[in-house]
């Protein structure tokens, strides 16, 4: 997991920015269901680092009823263009949190309904009035069950009460165009319910979500400023040596290079994989590597654990240029701005000499250790988008394909000038 700074640090900073000018704006709104201290300052100095100025209202404690009931409420005076509702388990299920075998199993099935219904009619009544997005966090399924180890026996069991909910609130919000559930079940496990639940802060002041939590909770809700204004990442310009491979082709050799099912070549086969899955997704993927062609594009074609191949790329330059040269010629011939880029290279100096350039694309300081490359494009939140369509799936094909009819129609006029 990639090291997060602490609330203190965005609390400092978030001061600071109503001096600075930004490309983009965003209006977002906080419910919940218990306290949200700090994360309106780390939400406004995260977007800040993606260029976007943040303004965000923050509603009262626990009256996420009345802030949505009431339509002459703060909250739309204020007018979000997003709107986070954020509610815990011990809220959606009161009594039953503790006791939830007090009632029948036919009565935990109707508190279920009920509960769903409840939810669902609140974002209805809030997307009715307003042209905003309204993002639901599903609940969080403790690891605790009263009846323990007889849990997965239990007719309707408290668990599955928790698991019928998020399911529940996913179908529903398939068929509502501006309702989307934020996955904060797995955001807990992700992380672990003892490390985002702080129980002695949560008894002294309802602040459910750990202090150090915040950060990384926010990161989460980041994703889904980027959908809404579009500004999701397009392309990744990958390196080669030490990057898609251990090692170096010009120097290890074609049998040299790490890669494969044994360490540490497994490292690299598991980023090509995670690269893949977003191309399979739509995004683009292109090569900007100082090599020698044939060495490089030998290991590419014929390395038989290499995950992804040549009609992967969208573009191709490898060649001993720099790579800012090379970068503005992908650029020009995928015809993309380069806000839309990623750069990614093992070598902090290729990196230093990328942000100093061309520093309107995300240059990812990468971490020393292989094994950490897929997490660290796992955890990048850049690449988020709130809808993924047909065509939107087929564009890295597309793009790839583009580039083998140029390179056959190179390949023909070379041959046909030789022959004349």
């Amino acid at each position: 997991m990639t090291a997060e700074r602490q609330l203190s640090y965005y609390m400092n900073k978030s001061s600071e920015l109503a001096r600075q000018k930004f490309d983009k704006k965003i209006r977002i709104g906080l419910l919940g269901s218990f306290t949200l201290n700090g994360l309106s300052e780390t939400l406004a100095v995260k977007c800040a680092e993606k260029n976007i100025q943040c303004q965000a209202y923050v509603g009262g404690y626990n009256q996420f009823n009345q802030e949505i009931l009431n339509q002459e409420s703060e909250l739309y005076k204020f007018g979000p263009e997003i709107l986070f509702l954020l509610i815990d388990t011990r809220t959606m299920l009161g009594d039953l949190f503790h006791n939830p075998y007090s009632v029948s199993a036919e009565d935990r099935r109707d508190v279920v309904d009920k509960k769903t219904k409840e939810i669902l009619d609140l974002a209805n009544r809030f997307c009715n009035k307003t042209k905003s997005k309204i993002i639901l966090s599903n609940l969080s399924i403790p690891t605790f069950s009263p009846n323990g180890i007889f849990e997965n026996r239990t007719e309707y069991g408290f668990h599955k009460m928790i698991s019928d909910i998020n399911n529940r609130l996913d179908e529903m919000a398939k068929n509502l165009d501006s309702v989307y559930v934020y996955d904060f079940a797995r955001f807990v496990t992700k992380h672990g319910e003892k490390n985002v639940f702080d129980y002695k802060q949560f008894f002294f002041g309802d602040m459910k979500i750990s202090l150090n939590y915040i950060p990384y909770l926010a990161n989460d809700l980041v994703s889904y400023v980027i959908g809404h204004l579009g500004i999701s990442k397009k392309c990744i310009v990958l390196d080669l040596d030490n990057t898609l491979w251990g090692g170096i082709i010009g120097e290890d050799g074609f049998n040299g290079i790490k890669l494969g099912p044994e360490p540490p070549g497994n490292a690299f086969v598991e980023f090509q994989k995670t690269l893949l899955a977003l191309h399979q997704r739509g995004v683009i993927l292109s090569i900007n590597s100082k090599n020698n062609y044939d060495d490089a594009i030998k290991a590419i074609r014929e390395h038989p654990f290499m995950v992804l191949k040549e009609n992967h790329f969208a573009c191709v330059r490898i060649n001993w240029n720099d790579k800012v040269s090379n970068m503005k010629e992908i650029a020009d011939e995928l015809n993309i701005g380069l806000e839309s880029f990623v750069f990614v290279d093992d070598d902090p100096v290729n990196r230093e000499y990328m942000k100093i350039n061309m520093p309107q694309i995300l240059t990812v300081d990468f971490p020393d250790d292989p094994s950490q490359y897929a997490e660290t494009i796992k955890e990048m939140n850049d690449f988020s988008v709130l809808n993924i369509t047909q065509e939107d799936q087929s564009r890295g094909k597309m793009y790839a394909e583009q580039q083998c009819k140029l390179l056959k129609m190179v390949t023909t006029i070379i041959s046909m000038k030789m022959v004349i």
